[in-house]
């Protein structure tokens, strides 16, 4: 069973973020299944794991470590029922009600465990040392203060427990082709948006006794996107930003991906 613990924030900023939140489910334009269904949710799983070709197997390889797991940040479960399936012990927390309360019809759909709660995560109610693991994967780009939620992961963290950290770079591919082709990037009009060089990420996580950064999120067709456009980027630049050595390409990924252990 899961079980819902309400602790949310009444200050602002996070309620402007959970109204936001709660009316633009991520990747929500993508579905034609009744919201809320299993085919509905496999419809979205589907989609992301597509899109974002790394995501799968570092899901997977997180809940196949064990331990109690904390994601924040976890929208409608789609990576956390992933990881909840290879085996560890998970908790989500959202801003987001109508999140939290998809994210529970997830889990039940798929008969697995995991405890929920709407909690803003740069204020997390938890003891410290807590988990073994917090995932925190595309959050840290419309909180308030990132270096805040950042600090709030170390907190709650076992000595030894690991963190895996996500944010968009602004050195990238994609922003790059936002600027050049006039398309706006996905959420773009949230209250808080931002983008991160390398240098910031490593500042903001330096209090981590070891860290590792990578790059992750390289072109792929896109399916929301329509007209010459879309046709030229899937056609054209897609494949051809693929043909070059990923040793080139890497450093500018979309994603910047933090490994960290406490």
């Amino acid at each position: 069973m899961t079980t819902t613990v309400v602790a949310k924030e009444t200050t602002d900023g996070f309620e402007t973020i959970a109204a936001y939140w709660n009316g633009h489910i991520h990747d929500w334009a993508i579905a034609t299944q009744p919201p809320g269904s299993l085919a509905f949710f496999e419809e979205l799983d589907a989609y992301r794991f597509d899109k974002l070709q790394y995501l799968g197997a570092l899901a997977e390889r997180t809940g196949r470590e064990g331990g109690k797991l904390l994601e924040v940040g976890c929208g409608i479960g789609i990576d956390l029922a992933r990881i909840a399936a290879a085996g560890a012990e998970v908790t989500g927390i959202d801003l987001a009600a109508r999140s939290i309360e998809l994210a529970e019809q997830n889990f039940g759909h798929r008969g697995l465990d995991g405890t929920f709660a709407v909690m803003n995560g740069e204020q997390m109610t938890y003891d410290d040392d807590t988990f073994d693991t917090v995932y925190c994967h595309g959050v840290i780009q419309y909180t308030v203060s990132p270096a805040k939620m950042v600090a709030e992961i170390h907190r709650v963290l076992k000595p030894g427990g690991r963190m895996i950290l996500m944010g968009f770079h602004k050195n990238s591919w994609l922003r790059f082709m936002s600027v050049t082709m006039g398309v706006p990037l996905e959420h773009v009009e949230a209250p808080f948006y931002r983008l991160f060089t390398v240098d910031e990420m490593r500042s903001m996580t330096s209090m981590f006794a070891e860290s590792r950064l990578d790059f992750e999120r390289f072109p792929v067709a896109t399916k929301i996107h329509k007209g010459w456009k879309a046709f030229a980027y899937n056609s054209v630049f897609v494949p051809g930003f693929n043909l070059m050595p990923r040793f080139l390409t890497k450093r500018f990924g979309w994603h910047l991906l933090v490994y960290g252990r406490k």
